[in-house]
């Protein structure tokens, strides 16, 4: 495998991570996997940032195990430059599809791969997943 593979894996690993209600629960386990610098756009329109993503995300959906979860497809990335990649697929929450796209960075080996933007998008009923 080479490395911009490896590096794709990576992410895609911490975003799968990411979905996990036992993570999603976690403050500590959401900041281990969230870059410092972190913003999200979510569907909503609410600009996220990360202080206000880890305090809030354990109240978010998708953190309870007895709930619905999260239903990733079609998940694919592409390394943009080292320690950089881009992420792209589709969530089912309950009757909710969304687009997604996140970017991933990876700032030196302590750290690891976190997630530095998240955009999400709904997908109004009907709309074809093309």
């Amino acid at each position: 495998m080479d490395s911009a593979t490896d590096d794709v894996n990576q992410a895609i690993a911490g975003e799968l991570q990411l979905m996990d209600p036992g993570v999603r629960a976690s403050r500590e386990r959401v900041r281990r996997l969230l870059d410092p610098e972190f913003v999200e756009v979510g569907g909503s329109g609410r600009r996220w940032t990360y202080e206000a993503m880890v305090a809030e995300l354990s109240s978010r959906p998708g953190r309870s195990p007895d709930a619905p979860r999260y239903e990733p497809s079609d998940i694919s990335g592409v390394r943009l430059a080292p320690g950089l990649v881009h992420l792209t697929f589709e969530t089912v929450l309950g009757d909710v599809r969304t687009r997604r796209s996140s970017i991933w960075r990876k700032r030196d080996e302590g750290a690891g791969w976190r997630m530095y933007y998240h955009q999400a998008t709904p997908v109004p009923p009907g709309v074809d997943t093309a």
